[in-house]
């Protein structure tokens, strides 16, 4: 286990009843319109307990979801056994499993706070080549005090996108919104676009 996910493999069973009691539109408010009509390839890196990978299968989407905790991803998949999810064992910030390929929507929810600014940088292109053309990368910063025994470090929409746009990502959508669960915490969904 990396530093980036410490905490949640301890925390698996109770995570994966609190995230899943949570719909995919409470989980996301704002506007979901930059999502591609299906069929698309999606790619959800960091996917937890499949909440949003299992929404995107259901609409008819091929999603690859990458967990590296071992707790979190068998949960999920035991929680979600659709066909068009495939459950891949991998990590930021090299994902090995998938370079060479694009998707068409590279969904990551509640993961890039977990690294410091030098990995943030290592992996922003890494991610960004994994975005088709035309294509999508949705990525949420929290704001907020930390919790007990995990790794998050602040992270503004303002770097993201910067680091984003010297890739080729430019930022077409932000919504900033306090957490429907977590009073305190904030955060910023940027939507960013391979041009």
């Amino acid at each position: 286990m990396s530093a980036s996910n410490q905490g949640y493999e301890h925390e698996a069973p109770e995570l994966l009843k609190r995230y899943e009691a949570m719909s995919f539109e409470a989980a996301h408010p704002g506007p979901l319109d930059l999502i591609p009509p299906p069929r698309i390839r999606v790619l959800d890196i960091g996917a937890g307990t499949g909440r949003d990978a299992a929404w995107f299968a259901a609409r008819g989407d091929d999603v690859t979801a990458i967990e590296p905790t071992r707790a979190m991803r068998e949960g999920a998949m035991k929680l979600h056994p659709e066909p068009n999810i495939a459950w891949i064992d991998d990590r930021l910030p090299d994902l090995a499993s998938v370079r060479g390929r694009v998707f068409d929507v590279v969904w990551m929810s509640a993961v890039w706070m977990h690294f410091d600014a030098a990995e943030r940088a290592r992996m922003m292109p890494i991610v960004a080549a994994l975005v088709a053309r035309g294509g999508v990368l949705m990525i949420t910063l929290r704001h907020g005090a930390v919790p007990p025994g995990r790794r998050m470090f602040e992270v503004s929409a303002d770097e993201t996108k910067a680091a984003a746009r010297a890739v080729g990502l430019d930022c077409v959508r932000t919504h900033y919104a306090e957490s429907p669960i977590m009073p305190g915490v904030f955060w910023d969904r940027l939507w960013l676009r391979r041009h």
